[in-house]
């Protein structure tokens, strides 16, 4: 074990994995924790197919984000009896689900996942501590001096020091324990001057949390769950600013915030070569089962599987009562365990109660999935969190940089110190403050390098979704190919660093110095710029 790495990257998200891989990708040693036991994050142990923008397949992500996705199609194509014409196709859709273009299990994202890592620790330039969490941060002026980390699975604590430290945990724990400056929740409007910033800062108003779970169908089987505890609340329970149960398969449209009716239909008789994950062109959300496939049975031979796959991460299970962060361990532990009923509550109603097209009720034979979850109950590993604590940062990014509304539609920042792209809209779910969906139309973005660096501490820098957003602006930079472009970026800057002698602030202000980066960026194939196409 590495007892004093150059680099610590505390977290094993998608930002963690990908500050890892760059550091060691520099020569550097690196030690990478994670809470849970899955690496990967909101793509394994929160369960959540990858959000992306519809070029994904061409331009607007790193190399190695890309070979990730290759990797993931990589395993089916080796271990699945896929259909010929499926395992043939270059742009290979696994679940065939209609929010991604690579809709897959989180098992074999994590091998994926995995595999990148493995010939790092096999050098040994790589420790890997899973069931790890931070407890306590020591900190001397501007310099944060060690981190301890408690060991979840064994007991007792280890601390590390580092020259150099990174925050990707979900939450932004770590600048709290640091003592870095960072924002929370909602800023008020009069702080940066954004049009859907609420008139009153609410550090308490976070995007809402979700337990996912997987479901396969069988017709004729029963597999309906025991009553969850708090089911009967949860049944009769209906938001002000929702059409009616939390329970039902009518919700607000995202965009319009018009009620709308979804469908459910387990195992749809369609060909899935046929399904198109465009959301530019369809959202496809509208549809609950095939929309967060991930595994389509008609993608293989005939026999091989009797069910599909889907994920449910829904309106329906979205929890907004309290919130994750900030209002103390107590609150936090209640928001977890009420998600968790929450979910379970929607699998016993779906199971026994949600309206049929046949005019019945109930699916008893949806049968969830622990298989595929990694857990006993069924539930991801962890929650998908939506919102972090955020360094206060040399840049912030507002809604004013992205908004379509606010620049056009060929507008939006510029940034002389771009460190990669990415877009998707502003989207925030309801909150814990009593909002409704906050759907903002955005343009393709960059991703500044001060919004990486705080404005104060020298040698901690974030990996994830805790770089300089605002509470609006996190609704487009917290998906998961621009949170592995910030954690790739945060691990190489940190390498770079330890290779010049100099710190991450100087690399952002002055010029020769960041061309230099730059420089390590492009030939690492990190796209810092758009390509410049007809349209944009």
């Amino acid at each position: 074990m590495i007892s004093q790495p150059d680099i610590l990257v505390v977290g094993g998200g998608l930002g963690g994995v990908a500050a890892a891989l760059a550091a060691c990708r520099a020569g550097r040693t690196v030690v990478l924790t994670e809470e849970t036991d899955w690496i990967g994050g909101q793509l394994t142990s929160q369960a959540v197919p990858p959000d992306e923008h519809p070029w994904v397949e061409q331009f607007g992500v790193t190399a190695s984000y890309r070979a990730l996705r290759e990797a993931i199609r990589g395993y089916y194509r080796d271990w699945y009896p896929l259909r010929a014409e499926a395992a043939a196709l270059p742009t290979l859709n696994p679940g065939a689900g209609r929010v991604s273009k690579l809709c897959a299990e989180p098992r074999v994202a994590l091998a994926a996942l995995e595999g990148l890592l493995a010939p790092h620790r096999a050098a040994g330039r790589l420790t890997l501590l899973t069931e790890h969490r931070p407890v306590a941060a020591d900190s001397d002026g501007d310099t944060v001096r060690s981190v301890t980390l408690e060991d979840l699975r064994g007991g007792g604590r280890r601390t590390f020091t580092a020259p150099y430290v990174l925050d990707a945990t979900e939450t932004g724990e770590l600048l709290e324990l640091a003592g870095v400056e960072y924002a929370l929740g909602a800023e008020s409007r009069a702080e940066f001057g954004e049009p859907h910033a609420p008139e009153q800062a609410d550090p308490l108003n976070q995007q809402g949390i979700t337990f996912c779970f997987a479901l396969s169908h069988h017709e004729g089987e029963d597999h309906t769950i025991e009553k969850p505890a708090d089911y009967d609340f949860w049944r009769s329970y209906t938001p002000e600013f929702w059409p009616g149960p939390l329970l039902g398969f009518l919700a607000p449209d995202p965009r319009s915030l018009e009620a709308v009716p979804r469908t459910f239909v387990p195992n749809p008789d369609v060909d899935p070569l046929a399904v198109s994950a465009d959301q530019s062109a369809d959202a496809g959300d509208k549809e609950l089962f095939g929309f967060r496939r991930i595994l389509a049975r008609k993608l293989h031979r005939d026999g091989a599987f009797d069910s599909d796959i889907t994920l449910v991460n829904w309106p329906l299970n979205d929890y907004w009562l309290k919130p994750l962060i900030g209002a103390g361990e107590q609150t936090a532990a209640e928001a977890v365990r009420e998600a968790k009923q929450l979910s379970l509550s929607v699998l016993y109603w779906l199971q026994t109660e949600a309206p049929r097209p046949d005019g019945g009720t109930g699916f008893p034979g949806l049968r969830p999935r622990p298989d595929v979850m990694g857990s006993e109950d069924g539930l991801a590993k962890a929650p998908y969190v939506r919102e972090s604590r955020r360094i206060k940062a040399v840049t912030t990014v507002t809604e004013q940089d992205v908004a379509i509304d606010l620049v056009g539609p060929t507008g939006g920042t510029r940034h002389r110190d771009a460190v990669g792209v990415g877009s998707y809209r502003i989207d925030l779910h309801p909150s814990t403050g009593g909002d409704n969906y906050i759907d903002i139309g955005s343009v393709p973005f960059e991703i500044p390098l001060g919004a990486l660096i705080p404005r104060r501490t020298r040698n901690l820098l974030p990996a994830g979704k805790n770089i300089g957003t605002t509470h609006i602006t996190n609704g487009c930079y917290r998906l998961h190919p621009v949170e592995w472009n910030i954690g790739e970026v945060a691990g190489a800057l940190a390498a770079h660093c330890l290779d010049e002698g100099v710190e991450p602030r100087e690399v952002q202000a002055e010029e020769k110095r960041f061309e230099t980066f730059a420089a390590l960026l492009d030939r690492a194939g990190v796209e810092r710029h758009w390509p410049r196409v007809r349209g944009y």
